[in-house]
């Protein structure tokens, strides 16, 4: 008994009635001009390495070998691990953006104080005046009291930013240096003698002293310079002699409130305790030690404003 022949063009038995697929357009062999997925406008001969579509020139990028397309160097660029800073942060190019934006901000306050009768009034930090007016503890940190003052404080600052910032990354540096100018203002409202608002505007006693000025900030670098310096087995022999003669000009002239220098120098050696110690140096595991890192600066701000609800409320 002899079985049926199969159809023609299917050695199987199955009917070829499917016909044949189509390539698409674009690809070798579909006859069609290549085109650029982005732009379909543009003619291109030249293909991505990593997905094989055309690449115009404006979408080419240089690979190890041959080109990729913009799309294939994105995607490829969220699998690839980002390099970080010996302690943690976020690499940058070399510029210290944030201590430049810090530098900008105090000038600009400045100007505004010569322009704005009344503002240094309202920005200082008046001890006396805290617990009601809370944004004193950290707008205190941009004002100045005169040209010779901004000149020091933003001189230090512009030093300190250009080792500090690159080291640390620019997130963790601006917590520090916020952390700092706060802690400073903490430091004079804990260290100076309190009194009631009557009593202040009488006697004009140490809580009724308008604080301006970065340098309780500064001060906050100059300590984190300390921890970090050592943490990394560097000297910091220089930093102790301009810490030392700064703790004696606070003692010796007047006006200068040395409370808000020792103040910001815990607080900054502190943040950058956490920061240098917390999580392991050059951990692998780099998001758990940003965590912690984060954590322990929330829970440093988080004492000072204890410590400001304390004395307030002790007062």
């Amino acid at each position: 008994m002899t079985r049926p022949a199969p159809p023609p063009g299917d050695r199987r038995g199955r009917a070829a009635a499917d016909p044949p697929s189509t390539p698409d357009p674009g690809t070798p062999g579909s006859g069609q001009v290549p085109v650029c997925p982005r732009h379909p406008d543009r003619e291109s001969y030249v293909r991505c390495q990593r997905c094989g579509r055309p690449a115009c020139p404006e979408c080419q990028r240089p690979a190890a070998v041959g080109i990729q397309c913009v799309d294939c160097v994105r995607e490829g660029a969220r699998t690839v691990r980002q390099g970080r800073t010996v302690f943690g942060g976020a690499p940058t190019d070399g510029r210290p953006l944030v201590t430049m934006w810090v530098i900008g901000i105090c000038v600009v306050v400045f100007v505004l104080q010569q322009l704005v009768p009344g503002l240094t009034g309202r920005i200082s930090f008046v001890p006396v005046l805290g617990d009601s007016q809370p944004w004193r503890f950290l707008s205190s940190g941009f004002a100045h009291g005169g040209l010779t003052h901004i000149a020091f404080n933003m001189y230090a600052l512009w030093v300190m930013g250009q080792y500090l910032e690159p080291l640390l990354g620019r997130a963790r540096f601006a917590a520090l240096y916020l952390l700092s100018a706060v802690g400073g203002s903490v430091g004079l409202l804990l260290l100076a003698s309190p009194q009631t608002v009557p009593e202040c505007l009488v006697t004009r006693g140490a809580w009724c002293t308008s604080a301006v000025g970065a340098s309780g900030a500064v001060f906050g670098l100059f300590g984190a310079f300390l921890v970090l310096q050592r943490r990394l087995g560097r000297s910091a022999a220089g930093m102790y002699v301009v810490i030392g003669l700064n703790a004696v000009i606070g003692f010796v002239l007047p006006n200068i409130a040395w409370q808000a220098h020792l103040g910001g120098l815990v607080t900054g050696a502190a943040a950058a305790g956490i920061v240098g110690y917390l999580g392991g140096r050059r951990s692998p595991a780099e998001q758990p030690r940003r965590t912690v890192h984060w954590l322990g600066l929330g829970a440093l701000l988080a004492l000072l404003v204890v410590l400001a609800v304390a004395k307030y409320a002790l007062a």
